[in-house]
């Protein structure tokens, strides 16, 4: 666990050593600012709730957290810098772990910093704070379920840009997958197991119900599953490339 914690600070700390973190920071802020006062219709709706907020996290996360997992491992690689890493006393393990707890900490305090809308909500209503905690939760634990792909994908490639693409693409297909759009393709061959397999895949299907207050055990166990087996798959990863 020291090594755990000896990684997550000097990661965590890095991002804040370049202007890229701040850069971030206010991209997320004026973001999500602006999706949920224009295109959500916050003031229009006349509702004491951040369901217009919340909304619009996946795809706010689906372009952003790439960005930020993109040069977890990629970096590393191109620099030549990773042999160096991982030639410290420290298991592989414990460095995959210390760099998503990293990045998912900078994602945490980007949210945090989204708390004036919560004050605002009150301050013009009655809002139920409980569905708006249960809200945050279920937006912290997704961008867990991207950042763990995106970190994945980082350990695949030298280059940050075909990691950013290929996170993305591979975040979008986990979004979009219980949408009907997708699910009438499967509809018309497959059984139905597998299309409720396929639907049960979506991040937006676990999301949205966490966002309307319900915190069910399934919901949990997917994002943790889901966290768990790309953190494996990193590491395995890392693990073949350090053979080769």
């Amino acid at each position: 666990m020291r090594n755990v914690l000896h990684i997550f600070r000097r990661e965590l700390g890095g991002y804040f050593a370049t202007p890229v973190a701040y850069v971030f920071l206010v991209i997320f802020l004026v973001l999500a600012s602006t999706f949920t006062f224009y295109l959500g219709n916050f003031f229009e709706r006349g509702q004491a709730d951040l369901q217009a907020f919340f909304s619009f996290h996946p795809w706010l996360y689906l372009f952003l957290i790439p960005a930020i997992s993109m040069r977890l491992w990629s970096e590393e690689r191109r620099a030549g810098t990773i042999e160096l890493f991982l030639t410290l006393p420290i298991s592989i393990c414990e460095a995959v772990v210390g760099k998503f707890l990293a990045a998912w900490a900078f994602v945490g305090i980007a949210l945090a910093l989204t708390f004036p809308i919560w004050i605002t909500v009150n301050l013009l209503g009655d809002p139920d704070n409980g569905i708006i905690v249960a809200g945050y939760v279920g937006s912290l634990m997704m961008s867990a379920g991207y950042l763990a792909i995106g970190s994945c994908v980082s350990a695949m490639t030298k280059s940050q840009v075909i990691a950013f693409v290929v996170a993305a693409a591979a975040c979008f297909a986990f979004t979009v997958s219980g949408t009907p759009l997708v699910l009438s393709f499967f509809a018309g061959w497959a059984p139905a197991g597998v299309v409720e397999a396929v639907a049960g895949f979506s991040f937006l299907t676990h999301y949205n119900a966490i966002m309307r207050g319900v915190i069910d055990l399934r919901d949990v166990v997917y994002f943790v599953s889901l966290v768990a087996t790309f953190l494996f798959a990193n590491a395995a990863i890392v693990e073949m490339k350090k053979a080769g």
